[in-house]
């Protein structure tokens, strides 16, 4: 299941989200509201829930989060934006790496 999160995630949210893959959840942060989708089997299904919900595309980048670790990785297909500076499924950018930090930390993060 799918969620969006504009405010900090329960418990129940992130056991539910964890359900698709089990150790990690697959999100997409929309860096300019602050908010992020997850839960998806696949990176573009939280991406096409929030550009539903009114996102740009530009600001949207994929990732994975492990609740166990409090670990991220910046990689998803749909980073792939030579229009904006990202050739590759990483997000190279540390100024962005740190935004994206930011709010799944804020969102998923531990209480």
């Amino acid at each position: 299941m799918i969620l969006i999160m504009r405010s900090q995630a329960t418990a129940e949210e992130i056991a539910e989200m964890l359900k698709q893959w089990g150790v990690f959840i697959k999100v997409v942060v929309d860096i300019e509201r602050e908010i992020l989708a997850g839960g998806s089997d696949k990176h573009y299904e939280c991406e096409q829930e929030l550009l539903k919900d009114g996102s740009r595309q530009r600001d949207l980048w994929g990732a994975d989060w492990t609740p166990y670790t409090q670990t991220i990785v910046f990689e998803s297909i749909i980073n792939i934006r030579p229009s904006q500076n990202n050739r590759t499924m990483i997000v190279e950018s540390p100024e962005l790496r740190e935004k994206i930090s930011r709010i799944i930390i804020r969102l998923l993060g531990e209480r």
